[in-house]
């Protein structure tokens, strides 16, 4: 049976990244491009916030062929499914099949996803569904996989939090109330080596920012450790 063409939703985090991991050892996809929302006004990651120049170098790393989803600062659900809706319109148009995704256990952000796809006859593939996030952070760190802390919720955790590296310290001295892979959006990582990168990213860590997001009435307030490429 021929593989499946996908593309995968890359966040530049570790999820992505295991998820991934687990797709490229899955004789049933052809994973062959990339695809990645960025917040053109900062020309970093949404959401991430990572500086749009490391993301170049992870995915140069990798050695797929790649593309955007372009949004403004902050974008409405209606701009972005728009954006999306063009992006994956003219990705059907050159045979894929398949979309995957890193999350985890998020059943309203599968739903979604899985709508979003249905009128282009699009199937939502999600390699890490339903499996228990402390193992998946213990095998991503087992693997030889790293990552750093790059956004965590202000509300959750204190600021200290970003700028740590996963490892197996990292995860004994996660607090019980925070899901080992910040599955419920407690924080965001970048990774910077993986078994399939052909070169691990280099770095520096920079300062560490404190930014509030307003949006249907309420407020939410997230850290961010900017990280400067090397």
């Amino acid at each position: 049976m021929p593989q499946k063409k996908t593309y995968f939703n890359w966040s530049s985090g570790k999820d992505s990244a295991l998820a991934l991991y687990y797709l490229l050892q899955d004789d049933t996809y052809s994973v062959e491009y990339l695809l990645t929302s960025v917040n053109a006004t900062y020309d970093r990651v949404s959401m991430h916030g990572l500086r749009r120049t490391l993301l170049e170098m992870q995915i140069q790393s990798i050695g797929l062929p790649n593309g955007t989803i372009e949004l403004p600062e902050q974008p409405t659900n209606a701009e972005y499914e728009a954006e999306l809706r063009k992006k994956v319109s003219e990705l059907q148009f050159n045979g894929f099949e398949c979309a995957a995704f890193g999350d985890i256990f998020l059943e309203d952000l599968r739903r979604y996803r899985e709508t979003q796809l249905q009128p282009f006859g699009i199937e939502a593939v999600f390699p890490l569904w339903h499996k228990n996030t402390r193992a998946l952070l213990q095998e991503f760190i087992d693997l030889g996989f790293k990552a750093i802390v790059i956004c965590a919720n202000a509300d959750l955790l204190d600021s200290s939090f970003v700028g740590q590296v996963i490892d197996s310290s990292f995860l004994q001295r996660l607090p019980e109330h925070i899901d080992p892979c910040g599955e419920n959006g407690e924080f965001h990582t970048f990774c910077f080596q993986a078994p399939y990168f052909r070169y691990p990213i280099k770095f520096s860590v920079g300062e560490t920012v404190l930014r509030e997001y307003h949006y249907n009435g309420s407020v939410s307030r997230f850290w961010f450790c900017d990280l400067i490429p090397l």
